[in-house]
């Protein structure tokens, strides 16, 4: 008796164990020596899991503390420690790095028919460096923590702040490395490493989407590096850039900052619209509608990215022309992600929908990234963006962008791809309670922090007006449904490794490439070099069938 895919086309004797990248070497040599690209993704989505978590735990005594007007939690310093390394944790080590250096790694080569990354070596050093940078982090943050902002805004950050900034802007200069390293491995590998027949248009808007972040992120990530090093030179040496004491300019660090900083918003979001791409495409049973629009929209976003960072600044005296000119790009930017947003939702138009616990992760992407997208213009009008800066409104539309945008598409992904990752199949019934969690519990937690900006409260405050409460009261329920929604998954996919289904070759019956090797896939993660002869996202004869009509024809049985 021999198993045969009907996709992959591999046969396979039914009782015979296959030898994947995981079982290929237990030890813990074999792992942390390994340039596997795929080992290396799973240390990665342990590592970035753990940054996750803390980070997580501060954003709780954020909420706990202002749960009341007083600040009777925490001390008015403590609090200033707590929120900023909430974001120094969030920003840095889990939202820039966790779709690329987890799902990219993994399934890049797959997606484009390589049997690795084109430089192994430097993938694994991209993460020993990502481990420096979070220790060295750490480290700082348990001595004596960090009271500037994740913004490390000057000059508090070079002469008035006691705090550990050095220590931690060199943990996250360490791990800017990180980033440039990946970059530049995904666009090496993108341009020389593709399978025979896998053109241009032929590659997976996941593919794509990752390639356009590459970019920004080899292209943006030395401003900040160089940035984070005035500041140590300024705070060493007292040599006047940014402290306007000592003869600096501490606008000349806000641009250096959000030169990157803007653009990094789009190392954060891009993947994740690379994810909701595929999550989409196979979920309707379609072709993504405007393919070549949907991945030149990828490449418009990252240049137009770099052309934006003007509009953090309406408010600290830049020209009133600037701010015209900046107004109006960051009105123009909007346009390839609208396109996005309207592709993705013409490809779910009459398709056969079936909603799997990834597919109710993209569609709440969409709401949830909409509401982000357009609150972002009111904050990119320079006339409204004067009431409306360093309030709530401005942190309830960065978690849109972020938390309703990064991490739904995240865990969107993380839910699509785990059956070929680790070949097990989760409860469908668990993930669909925590999806509906997560975005009820996101809604309450983060919307009522529009209103509160409005009525003027101003964010980094341990206190507020007693008028206020009861928004807040809200914010911080809020909250406790979030994090016991995105507690859920954890225990759920864990306890799949030990005790879930097998899963299939393609339980999706998607027609990637990533779906034509076993699952898990085995170390050189196809056992011939696929040669491609069909166009992005073509079901073939399985177009127009359902998802459960599909699988029917998953297997036959000789």
């Amino acid at each position: 008796m021999q198993e045969v895919s009907a996709i992959s086309g591999n046969s396979v004797p039914a009782d015979e164990p296959k030898l994947n990248y995981i079982n290929n070497g237990h030890t813990l040599k074999s792992w942390l020596l390994t340039k596997d690209h795929k080992r290396i993704a799973l240390m990665y989505l342990v590592s970035v899991s753990a940054f996750f978590l803390m980070g997580g735990i501060y954003a709780g005594f954020i909420r706990l503390e202002l749960l009341t007007p007083a600040s009777d939690l925490l001390e008015t310093a403590t609090y200033n420690k707590v929120f900023t390394q909430h974001g120094i944790l969030m920003v840095f080590f889990f939202l820039i790095p966790a779709i690329p250096a987890i799902l990219g790694n993994f399934l890049l080569p797959l997606m484009i028919g390589a049997k690795d990354l084109a430089l192994p070596r430097i993938n694994l050093l991209s993460l020993y460096i990502y481990w420096i940078g979070g220790i060295i982090t750490l480290w700082a943050l348990m001595q004596g923590g960090v009271d500037t902002g994740w913004t490390f805004y000057t000059p508090y950050s070079t002469t008035f702040s006691n705090s550990y900034v050095m220590a931690v802007g060199i943990g996250v200069f360490i791990n800017g490395f990180s980033s440039i390293l990946t970059g530049l491995n995904f666009i090496v590998s993108i341009h020389t490493m593709r399978a025979p027949g896998m053109t241009w248009f032929r590659l997976p808007l996941f593919v794509w989407a990752h390639y356009a972040t590459s970019l920004v992120m080899i292209l943006g990530t030395p401003v900040v590096a160089i940035t984070i090093l005035l500041v140590a030179i300024e705070r060493f040496a007292r040599i006047g850039i940014f402290d306007p004491a000592i003869g600096g300019d501490p606008i000349l660090f806000q641009h250096l900052f959000w030169f990157y900083s803007h653009p990094a918003v789009y190392i954060m979001i891009l993947p994740g619209m690379g994810v909701i791409s595929e999550v989409i495409a196979g979920f309707s049973r379609k072709r993504i509608f405007g393919y070549e629009f949907v991945a030149f929209s990828s490449i418009a976003i990252a240049v137009f990215g770099f052309l934006v960072w003007g509009h953090h600044m309406f408010v600290s005296g830049q020209s009133i022309f600037a701010g015209l000119v900046f107004s109006f790009l960051s009105m123009v930017v909007a346009v390839p992600s609208a396109i996005k947003t309207f592709n993705w939702t013409a490809t779910m138009y009459k398709g056969s929908i079936s909603y799997d616990t990834p597919m109710l992760y993209a569609i709440g992407f969409l709401g949830l990234f909409l509401i982000g997208g357009l609150t972002g213009l009111f904050l990119g009008s320079v006339g409204l963006t004067v009431h409306l800066t360093d309030t709530y409104f401005v942190v309830a539309h960065f978690h849109y962008v972020m938390v309703g945008g990064q991490v739904i598409a995240y865990l969107a992904g993380i839910h699509y791809w785990w059956p070929k990752m680790t070949g097990r199949m989760y409860s469908e019934f668990w993930g669909k309670i925590s999806a509906m969690l997560i975005f009820v519990g996101f809604n309450l937690t983060f919307f009522p922090q529009f209103i509160l900006g409005y009525m003027g409260m101003p964010r980094r405050y341990a206190s507020y007006p007693e008028e206020l409460q009861v928004l807040n009261i809200f914010s911080t329920a809020g909250a406790s449904v979030l994090g016991f929604g995105l507690v859920m998954p954890v225990v759920y996919l864990i306890h799949s490794l030990f005790y879930g289904k097998k899963a299939a070759d393609n339980p999706w019956m998607h027609p990637g490439l990533e779906w034509r090797t076993s699952s898990p896939p085995p170390t050189e993660n196809f056992k011939e070099m696929p040669v491609v002869t069909w166009e992005a996202y073509d079901f073939g004869e399985e177009s127009g069938l359902d998802l459960e009509d599909a699988r029917k024809r998953e297997a036959v049985t000789i």
